[in-house]
């Protein structure tokens, strides 16, 4: 069959011609086939650490083909803070500040996790006062709260609803000052100690507490109105990232990222701590494991969170909130500032440190991103022989050269960002 064509030619003008065969086209003398499924070579692409989208915190080697990714080289330790072998040289006391470093945006859930693992070491963890406990129960859950908003705020934010970033950041400041009250640091709290805390709640904590969670509610609720039906966001996150249940399990991945998948695992119900078994309250586990269940999961787990607090203000007792043995707890400020026996006691448990009996243990809590492990063996002095820790993180993070092949670079945004990795706590 006589195919019409325009062959150009180098001045530029046209003439209609019949060709016998397959079309061609020339531009400037150089002949180039129709079909242009030529084979092509990957294109290495360096994404981060630089790149906004990876926080500073993680350098992605891509291989695409066009925009869609066909490797990832994924490569941490950007932050790497050296947590476990500071560890070593610190006394039990002192490393509460380290573990505020590790996920610095819920740094109370940290300090939670390591004191529960070295009482259990003391056998002491039946002893804390039961207010105590109620006091961990509302400060962790204050902070899960602050590190969904800060996840689903700055993810949002990177998809370009900026508005959302300063509703959800507006309310996370609402709750860093409760938490200031508490503690007087802004975010690296160092609140907790061994048997305990280190001061009780300030008058009128409950009613405030109980003002912000309304508010924030309300804010909730307006972002939802504004992401939950969003063309954009649900195209960017609806199947994208897609991790399976059997996945989940294989790669010990915990927290909403495994519960998206349909993985109903939480620590606070499965192997309840503190007081988390006398609370009313829902595990919120998705069924497709994409961006869009892993955001309604953290959105419900603020909402359950909420619930947890109301109820722990309604319960918590009166009463002392740290263990009455000298040999643990730190006198008060006031005797350490006045007395030379509190003083000698103070330099004993933070120079000297608590004598933990010889022995290992593994605790673990549920943090922000899954769960959170201490693993500590003691060989009887003031400090750890070994202080290991299960970052959630690290384990949601790992899946990612296995998870981005196939998808497009610009689906690494929203994929990265509801993995939600803390380079403090994934790169230790």
């Amino acid at each position: 069959m006589s195919t019409e064509t325009t062959t150009l030619t180098p001045s530029g003008r046209g003439e209609p011609t019949v060709d016998q065969g397959q079309s061609r086209r020339i531009v400037l003398g150089v002949q180039e086939p129709d079909d242009m499924d030529l084979p092509t070579d990957p294109l290495p692409l360096n994404m981060g650490p630089s790149h906004p989208a990876m926080h500073g915190t993680v350098r992605m080697v891509l291989d695409v083909e066009g925009e869609k990714i066909s490797s990832v080289d994924l490569q941490i330790g950007y932050l790497h803070r050296c947590f476990e072998k500071e560890s070593e040289y610190a006394t039990y006391t002192q490393i509460f500040p380290y573990t505020d470093r590790l996920n610095y945006v819920s740094p109370m859930l940290n300090n939670i996790g390591y004191a529960l693992a070295v009482e259990k070491l003391l056998d002491i963890d039946k002893k804390v006062p039961e207010r105590a406990q109620y006091i961990r129960v509302i400060v962790g859950e204050i902070s899960r709260i602050t590190d969904h908003m800060t996840c689903l705020g700055a993810g949002a934010m990177e998809l370009g609803a900026f508005t959302v970033f300063l509703y959800l950041l507006k309310a996370r400041e609402w709750l860093y000052e409760m938490l200031e009250e508490v503690s007087g640091a802004r975010l690296t709290h160092s609140y907790m100690r061994i048997g305990g805390v280190s001061a009780d709640l300030p008058d009128g904590f409950g009613g405030k507490l109980l003002d912000i969670i309304g508010r924030s509610r309300g804010v909730l609720e307006e972002c939802g109105k504004l992401l939950n039906k969003n063309r954009i966001f649900r195209d960017r996150m609806d199947g994208i990232g897609i991790i399976t249940k059997e996945e989940a399990i294989a790669w010990g991945i915990t927290g909403p990222v495994g519960r998206s998948t349909g993985f109903d695992y939480d620590v606070r119900k499965d192997h309840p701590y503190l007081v988390y078994d006398r609370f009313n309250f829902d595990v919120a586990v998705g069924s497709v494991g994409d961006n869009f269940d892993r955001y309604m999961c953290r959105i419900e787990e603020m909402h359950q969170s909420m619930r947890i607090l109301e109820q722990a203000l309604e319960q918590m007792p009166a009463g002392p909130v740290i263990v009455d043995d000298p040999r643990i707890r730190l006198p008060a400020k006031s005797e350490t500032y006045n007395s030379i026996e509190a003083m000698i006691a103070h330099f004993k448990v933070i120079m000297d440190g608590i004598h933990v009996p010889p022995g290992e243990i593994y605790s673990f809590t549920e943090a922000g991103n899954g769960e959170l492990g201490f693993y500590i063996v003691s060989d009887g002095t003031g400090r750890p022989w070994k202080c290991r820790v299960r970052p959630p993180c690290f384990a949601n993070v790992s899946i990612l050269p296995k998870l981005l092949p196939g998808l497009f670079i610009a689906d690494i945004v929203p994929t990265f960002g509801m993995i939600n990795m803390i380079g403090g706590e994934c790169d230790r």
